[in-house]
């Protein structure tokens, strides 16, 4: 049947030898995926719904080539299997590409997701053609810093409270899981990362009806010691940015750091909060953050993950 994957940015890395390239997909709605052939990024692919093979590349050179697929489009959007490759007559998979020696995670919301990032304006709403995850803050850091990055994310989703004061499986409540739609589904956290981002909050103060605040540090607190347990020796930060603006993005970043100091008051000696100074100007869709305001973001994410884990 062949793996499923949904979370963003999720999807395959692969070497092989032939004369083509086809990947079969049984997409469970229209997602849109990010295509890497031998390093040159590709024109985006457009799944149908069900279960297709698409023509990625013809007439390839001979000798060993490699393909990236990665999910643009996040986990709301519903759950892709992966069948398999198709190389052409006589072709065949090779063993894979070292693995990198780095690795981050960052957990999030709209905004790690790439909502609306590529919209030309503030008034679009959310659509598949406009969130391109390979493009957001999180997967452009990884790449300038050599790593292998995890994200996991939602839209709309908070600590505890998600948009619109929902309080229905905001983000923690779905972490665990390797497939977020099915509460079956369970990681098995082996691949440790060297730190790991938490971008979370924006939506538990998107409305009036805010968390009080020593709801919502118990919250912060309850999610960052779930994460000490599957983590023992991983850097963990906390932040919040760039869509909420004062005094909610104060009060945000004081709950984080009351969270982070409880940690810390216990011993914990890898957990910080930090505060992404980025202006959201000129936003995408429903005011998120465009691709350029993304680089910015990750121009500040690399140098706090630099100078936080020594990494040149």
């Amino acid at each position: 049947m062949g793996e499923q994957f949904a979370w963003s940015g999720s999807g395959l890395l692969a070497s092989f030898e032939g004369s083509s390239l086809s990947v079969s997909l049984n997409d469970a709605s229209e997602n849109q995926f990010t295509v890497i052939l031998d390093g040159q990024l590709q024109p985006k692919l457009e799944a149908q719904s069900g279960e297709h093979d698409y023509v990625l590349a013809s007439s390839l050179e001979a000798g060993p080539h490699t393909l990236e697929l990665y999910r643009r489009t996040e986990a709301s959007c519903g759950v892709t299997q992966f069948p398999g490759l198709d190389f052409g007559d006589g072709g065949m998979l090779l063993p894979p590409p070292p693995a990198a020696t780095r690795r981050i995670e960052v957990i999030g919301d709209s905004i790690t997701c790439g909502y609306g990032n590529e919209g030309a304006s503030a008034t679009c709403s959310f659509s598949a053609d406009t969130e391109n995850h390979y493009s957001t803050y999180g997967a452009i850091a990884a790449r300038e810093l050599g790593a292998e990055l995890v994200t996991v994310c939602w839209s709309g989703k908070g600590i505890i409270y998600n948009y619109g004061d929902d309080k229905t499986d905001p983000l923690p409540a779905l972490y665990d899981r390797t497939l977020p739609g099915d509460s079956s589904s369970a990681y098995d956290f082996s691949l440790v990362p060297d730190a790991v981002v938490i971008n979370l909050s924006t939506n538990d103060y998107s409305t009036d009806d805010d968390p009080a605040a020593a709801v919502f540090e118990q919250a912060y607190v309850d999610f960052l010691r779930h994460l000490r347990s599957k983590y023992p020796d991983t850097w963990i930060i906390g932040t919040v940015g760039p869509m909420l603006g004062d005094p909610d993005l104060s009060t945000a970043r004081a709950g984080i750091a009351a969270a982070v100091g409880v940690l810390e008051q216990e011993g914990d000696t890898k957990v910080r909060s930090w505060e992404m100074n980025i202006s959201n100007d000129a936003p995408g869709c429903d005011y998120h953050p465009s691709v350029d305001t993304h680089a910015a973001m990750a121009d500040a994410l690399i140098q706090e993950l630099r100078s936080t884990l020594g990494w040149q």
